[in-house]
């Protein structure tokens, strides 16, 4: 019998009820709330009464549940939830022959028509409209529902830079996280991240994060690293120790992680290699992916698993050669993955370069699929691939340009540093709702910067996501009201125009 004391009430010793349950194991779960899913809060307890020695419900009491994503029932004797993460949840009252005498709520979590227990994926992308090639859509995911087109903010270690935690990512309005496979590997390490629960529970973010799987580090490392069939052979950038990589190892780290996304493992090749190396990079790179869509396929069906419903996206590459990347398209199309991104583009090539090879591939990519931009970019570049039907992109230019004083409105980008702002008691955009322009006017952020505090880091890189964020708004609702082509266009002069 354990002493607990509810909200507003005096002491009093309350029990864990005996539940009508055939998986007692799970109730234990349930109460406890350490299963694997979001935690909501609900607000009524339940006590026994000493005098009658039954079971009553008590003062509201703060307690925690889980999510589980099983074709399974619960009983619960707490009150419905006050949250709408929590779905299918029925207050009902108990039979005459119930052990329990006041009202309890049925939790069934009712799956995905896909959804099983052996670990069959739950996600769900469904297409809502399109204007042109320009797509408006959710993928439904086991951390929530994404509405696309999305721009994911990054968080390379599992933090954003610029002190912003995941606290502000609520308040900004970031839907997905995005974190790197290689780095998080090397430090923490993956295995310490799983025995602390995954990735969603060391970072406390509940929404959906995205790996990458380590392969940009094949480019980005490229004095350090060793390409062979079997995988990678790095150096670790922080203190040279060796490091294999392959597409089994990539996800057994992204598996560890518990990500709602998993990137397969690639070669992201230069966008000058010469066509030779490029045909035989993106030969390897398919294999790589069947690779790993075996090995997924297997973690997820681990009991250990922490995410069994992790989805994998395969990754069309081939510089800026068209015809390889149509073929390569092609081929993964086949593979029918949960979703394809674009990449080894932003890597040296002009913005011309990029969007003739998205005009080139994405039409060969499934529809019915979210398709993402990897590492793009400016506002200019999301709006031109909304254009050409990208669902998700990423860029560390908001927080990177932030950290060093250049903010993006919608009249272009800004360096704060500039004389000019000395005295300008305006905030850095009239209208906005970020942190930053709600309390500070340009000139204190100016005053932060030239002084090397902190302070006017974080609020310059909250601003940038925040407008990243309200922008991906903005175009999914011209795309809901069919104006997607006026408000780009609308866009793109305001950048021009400057102040």
């Amino acid at each position: 019998m354990e002493k607990r004391k509810p909200l507003g009430g005096a002491s009093q010793s309350l029990r864990r009820p005996k539940l009508p349950l055939r998986t007692p194991s799970l109730a234990t779960r349930f109460w406890r709330g350490d299963g694997r899913a979001r935690v909501a809060r609900v607000a009524l307890g339940v006590g026994l009464n000493k005098v009658n020695k039954k079971w009553e419900s008590t003062q509201p009491m703060a307690a925690m549940v889980s999510h589980f994503w099983l074709e399974k029932s619960y009983v619960s004797n707490l009150a419905p939830p006050r949250t709408p993460h929590l779905r299918n949840i029925h207050t009902i009252q108990p039979s005459k022959h119930s052990p329990l005498p006041f009202s309890f709520c049925l939790v069934y979590l009712k799956s995905n028509a896909n959804h099983t227990e052996r670990g069959t994926k739950m996600a769900k992308y469904t297409l809502m409209k399109t204007e042109g090639r320009a797509k408006r859509a959710q993928f439904e995911t086991v951390h929530g529902t994404i509405q696309t087109p999305v721009f994911m903010n990054v968080g390379t270690i599992g933090a954003i830079k610029g002190a912003v935690s995941t606290q502000d990512l609520y308040e900004i309005g970031t839907q997905v996280e995005l974190s790197n496979t290689y780095h998080l590997h090397v430090r923490p390490g993956d295995k310490i991240v799983k025995q602390l629960g995954g990735l969603h529970k060391f970072m406390n973010w509940e929404r959906p994060i995205l790996t990458d799987s380590g392969g940009f580090q094949v480019f980005s490392l490229a004095k350090l690293r060793k390409i062979k069939e079997e995988g990678v052979h790095f150096q670790s950038h922080i203190d040279g120790h060796k490091i294999f990589m392959g597409p089994e190892e990539s996800m057994q780290i992204q598996s560890n992680l518990g990500s709602t996304i998993a990137m397969a493992f690639d070669e992201c090749p230069s966008s000058v290699a010469d066509r030779d190396y490029v045909q035989k990079s993106v030969e390897r790179t398919t294999r790589w992916l069947a690779r790993c869509k075996t090995e997924m396929a297997r973690l997820n069906s681990l009991p250990d698993t922490i995410n069994k419903e992790q989805l994998l996206f395969g990754i069309n590459q081939g510089a800026v050669y068209e015809d390889i990347r149509i073929g390569h398209a092609k081929e993964i199309a086949k593979m029918d993955l949960d979703g394809y991104a674009v990449g080894g583009l932003a890597v040296g090539e002009t913005h011309e370069e990029m969007y003739r090879i998205l005009d080139a591939v994405v039409p060969y990519l499934p529809q019915d699929k979210p398709t993402y931009l990897m590492g793009v970019g400016t506002p200019a570049n999301i709006l031109e691939g909304v254009e050409r039907g990208i669902d998700f992109f990423d860029c560390v230019y908001p927080s990177r340009n932030g950290r060093h004083g250049h903010v993006y409105t919608n009249h272009g980008k800004m360096n704060m540093f500039n004389a000019k702002y000395e005295l300008d008691t305006r905030p850095i955009e009239e209208g906005c709702g970020c942190p930053a322009c709600r309390h500070y006017s340009r000139a204190y952020i100016r005053h932060l910067l030239k002084a090397k505090e902190m302070l006017g880091m974080r609020l310059c890189v909250l601003h940038n996501l925040y407008f990243y964020n309200h922008m991906m708004e903005e175009i999914r609702d011209a795309l809901d009201e069919g104006r997607f082509a006026d408000y780009k266009k609308m866009r793109l002069e305001g950048f021009a125009a400057g102040e």
